[in-house]
């Protein structure tokens, strides 16, 4: 199966797109399991509020090893969005699995700023970019689909 990995600043559209890509895939194979894993999600369920860069971390290598059995052992296509401003992470996970990242990031001012991540380590390589800026939702949704190249 495969694994998504939408990246990128918090409120750049990480969730919407993964969202519709979960709608997309389901609909295309109404038998294939689709998982989601969403950072704010996972943050409450494992009771991590702690944004330094060790939380951060924790976080992000959690959901990438969630992302790894349930591709591995459970045939399920898996679709993360989290923030993972860690290169040396988003690498590592990319050696390990089959994963596409997706690079989702604007210019545009939304959301709780205070969520911002400073020196966010942007991709270099292997990874499909999507800015969202001054573009509706379905724009960036046909975009990403086209990128993937699902119909």
């Amino acid at each position: 199966m495969a694994i998504y990995n939408f990246i990128g600043q918090p409120h750049s559209g990480k969730t919407t797109l993964a969202n519709h890509l979960k709608k997309v895939l389901e609909l295309a194979n109404p038998s294939r399991k689709v998982f989601p894993i969403d950072g704010d999600i996972l943050r409450q369920i494992i009771q991590n509020k702690d944004y330094s860069e060790a939380g951060r971390r924790q976080n992000i290598t959690t959901a990438y090893n969630i992302a790894k059995y349930l591709d591995s052992t459970e045939d399920f296509d898996v679709i993360i969005a989290v923030v993972s401003p860690f290169f040396d992470l988003r690498e590592k996970f990319k050696l390990e699995a089959n994963v596409t990242e997706i690079f989702v990031h604007t210019t545009n001012i939304r959301g709780r700023e205070n969520f911002h991540v400073e020196n966010y380590e942007y991709p270099e390589t292997n990874f499909i970019d999507i800015d969202t800026t001054d573009v509706d939702e379905l724009t960036s949704v046909n975009e990403l689909l086209e990128k993937l190249k699902i119909k």
